[in-house]
């Protein structure tokens, strides 16, 4: 069991979520205000994704990273800051026009999935280890592809958190951390309950915690209305924790949920379990990080 905990709060992911809660970060601002608001309540992690402003959907844009970066670090409350690289791999078949892809569908070379991490060089950014279906899509990340984002990440001194889908993405994450593409200690995120890979079970937990290399840190999270429940999982199991409008936009039934809520009952669960949540500073000793500006 795991009483030292790190809160990592996901603040808006690229789901589908706008117009399904009425409060859904999409500005630059927005994402960094309700990161902010997590980190006040007990998150040490802000994790960021950035959106279209004009839909909401999903976005990548350079200029709305940088913005929600700097208003994080011009607040003056400390918080890790983790930036996503996992965009820029969703394909979505169209079976008119199989060899493009249909609707949906954003594919970027390595180097334009971390563009980003290079200017803005945050502690943490994350490493999607492998190609996974996601619902009726597939998020692709080969071989190649996460040899050379890990070397750039590397290269500017980011520490990336592996993120698992499934087994074999540990397999692959290995390969990485032999070929020295990955500083020790490796930092994993266990991504469960995504249709269709890991499922939200304990067994699967057990599993994808028990491949891990030794020495490694690692946080694991489910989405809907198991983020809770498997926030004690993961710290029962050893791990660190992750919540988030990302992954999950109730608090109760009926009661949608803000970062702050979510953050705030996360840390509630772990000071019932006879732990407590890390500061940022803390989180930074564990994992090895050096503080940017």
């Amino acid at each position: 069991m795991n009483t030292d905990v790190i809160i990592s709060c996901a603040i808006t992911g690229a789901g589908d979520t706008v117009g399904k809660h009425p409060a859904i970060p999409v500005t630059p601002k927005q994402i960094a205000d309700s990161a902010i608001e997590a980190a006040k309540a007990g998150a040490a992690i802000a994790h960021l994704h950035v959106r279209d402003v004009e839909t909401g959907k999903a976005g990548r844009k350079l200029e709305h990273y940088r913005e929600a970066v700097q208003r994080i670090r011009d607040s003056g409350v400390d918080v890790v800051i983790n930036l996503t690289a996992g965009m820029g791999g969703d394909f979505f078949f169209d079976p008119a026009n199989p060899r493009s892809g249909g609707a949906g569908t954003d594919i970027a070379n390595a180097a334009e999935r971390v563009a980003h991490v290079e200017e803005l060089r945050p502690e943490i950014c994350t490493l999607d280890c492998g190609s996974v279906n996601f619902g009726d899509g597939l998020f692709m990340a080969t071989g190649e592809t996460l040899r050379e984002m890990a070397e750039r990440i590397q290269a500017v001194g980011v520490k990336p958190e592996i993120e698992c889908f499934e087994l074999g993405h540990i397999w692959q994450a290995k390969d990485l951390i032999k070929r020295g593409l990955i500083d020790a200690p490796p930092m994993f995120q266990l991504c469960l309950g995504i249709p269709w890979g890991a499922e939200a079970t304990t067994e699967t937990m057990v599993a994808m915690r028990n491949h891990l290399p030794p020495g490694a840190n690692w946080a694991a999270f489910a989405i809907g209305r198991m983020q809770m429940p498997f926030v004690a999982q993961s710290m029962l199991l050893g791990g660190n924790v992750r919540v988030g409008l990302e992954d999950n936009i109730w608090l109760d039934r009926g009661v949608h949920a803000t970062n702050q809520s979510l953050t705030t009952r996360a840390k509630e669960v772990i000071e019932r379990l006879g732990g407590r949540a890390l500061t940022p500073a803390e989180a930074r000793d564990k994992l090895g990080l050096k503080k940017q500006k």
